[in-house]
């Protein structure tokens, strides 16, 4: 299990290297993730034209790929920024945003899953059934399971795609080929604001760039997010505030929140 000292060795590390995150994301959270991976000290780029993403991949330090908004175009781009970013061993992390809802969407993030060998997928407990249960649905982009539910899920999303599985829920859940982490910080709140999983996606891109260990990277970065939230909620009035509050609470977090309010056990 992890430390206080090790997730903030990894805030450390971000803030004094800024690593560069290219996202490949959709419409709705672009100024949402920019703004958070600057509060937590990272630099983010938002390159998604087939033309430029893989001379945008080799300058970066993790590449984030979300499907929240399709298109053919997108997809393809997609693909090329991934299979390069593969080829030159810089980490994927794969947010398969509402698969379930339709057969496009879940056919879409299954061929990531096999074609650019994400280091981590990142989404809520339906997302994460919808990659290896052929039945399996959303409703929309929110959940329809409880991340407790679908842990042998996530194992088999693990084992099937070679890779770390961070599940997020009112108990984020991330699980490895040997490892299963829980992390019960955050804030009933969170959901309540657009682009918050998203935020979390593009956090884990930002640990992966620093953290070698896929599965820490993933860990970490949800109990920083979830510090963060519980920092907020204590601040805010509203969905509306809470959203100003949570990027502060990034940009001030200090190893003393993290070790005061860390919740995460192994199993």
């Amino acid at each position: 299990m992890t430390t206080p000292s090790a997730v903030w060795s990894d805030v450390v590390c971000i803030r004094e290297t800024a690593p560069l995150v290219h996202n490949i994301t959709n419409f709705v959270v672009m100024n949402t993730t920019a703004n958070a991976l600057l509060a937590i000290g990272a630099s983010p780029v938002m390159a998604h034209a087939i033309d430029e993403v893989e001379d945008m991949v080799r300058l970066a330090g993790a590449l984030v790929i979300n499907i929240g908004t399709l298109s053919p175009a997108w997809v393809d781009a997609m693909v090329r920024a991934g299979k390069e970013a593969s080829r030159i061993g810089i980490p994927i992390v794969v947010d398969p945003v509402g698969a379930g809802a339709t057969r496009y969407r879940t056919e879409t993030a299954q061929r990531l899953g096999r074609d650019v060998a994400p280091a981590i997928i990142r989404g809520n407990a339906s997302e994460i059934r919808a990659l290896v249960q052929a039945d399996a649905t959303t409703r929309g982009v929110d959940s329809m399971h409880a991340t407790g539910e679908s842990i042998e899920h996530a194992r088999r999303v693990a084992g099937q795609y070679r890779c770390a599985v961070s599940m997020s829920g009112a108990t984020d859940i991330i699980v490895s080929a040997d490892a299963t982490a829980r992390v019960d910080n955050g804030h009933p709140m969170m959901p309540r604001v657009t682009g918050l999983g998203c935020a979390a996606t593009a956090l884990t891109g930002a640990f992966a760039a620093v953290n070698p260990s896929a599965f820490e990277a993933a860990l970490h970065a949800m109990i920083v997010m979830g510090v963060a939230g519980e920092i907020a909620a204590e601040r805010a009035a509203g969905p509306g505030s809470f959203w100003v509050q949570f990027l502060d609470a990034l940009y001030a977090l200090q190893q003393s929140d993290i070790t005061a309010r860390m919740r995460a056990s192994d199993g």
